[in-house]
């Protein structure tokens, strides 16, 4: 837990919330853990954290804004049709992360991504199903028979990037699993029982 003095406003955080980076202090505070359904942020989050392995989250969050440009919005549509042209303009993109397997896979995934939601309806309703739309409340982990699960299946169907420390990474963003530890101000009592 960070001293609570850290922070301009005194109120105790994550470990890992940078208490020199508001924008990361605003992520912790008002975007991680709170549960998403709307696909459109969904595969947004998804394609930010495939690019996140190796990486740190403050990392790819600093460049947030420069992917939504970059990826015309994370609009799904969009981005299922890019081709070989449009990611070698991404590659030379120097506001983004520049590997050249993530943003085949972004592409890739992103047209899994589409299926998956076809065949359920939605891709929250894929997703929120591993759990009858509950949250999970745990932390002090890095993955879990839950995050093993979705992260096998969605390998089975040909995503990259999905590994279990990933999906499990994006299950705590999107707030399916809520991990705000113990001494954080947001932390909830769930957590304790």
């Amino acid at each position: 837990m960070n001293d609570k003095m850290q922070y301009p406003d005194h109120k105790p955080r994550c470990f890992w919330a940078n208490p020199k980076n508001p924008r990361y202090i605003k992520y912790h505070d008002e975007e991680w853990g709170v549960p998403v359904h709307d696909d459109k942020l969904l595969f947004e989050m998804l394609i930010l954290e495939s690019f996140q392995a190796g990486l740190s989250w403050e990392c790819v969050l600093n460049k947030q804004e420069a992917f939504r440009s970059a990826f015309d919005g994370f609009d799904l549509d969009t981005v299922c049709g890019y081709d070989e042209n449009k990611m070698e303009v991404l590659r030379q993109d120097e506001g983004i992360i520049r590997n050249r397997l993530k943003i085949k896979a972004a592409v890739n995934n992103a047209r899994i991504f589409k299926e998956i939601a076809a065949e359920y309806g939605s891709f929250a309703a894929y997703l929120w199903g591993y759990t009858d739309n509950q949250v999970v409340y745990e932390n002090d982990k890095v993955s879990s028979p839950l995050s093993d699960a979705i992260s096998k299946d969605l390998q089975r169907r040909g995503m990259k990037f999905v590994g279990t420390t990933i999906i499990y990474a994006y299950l705590q963003a999107v707030g399916v699993i809520y991990s705000h530890e113990e001494g954080c101000y947001l932390c909830r009592q769930q957590m304790k029982q």
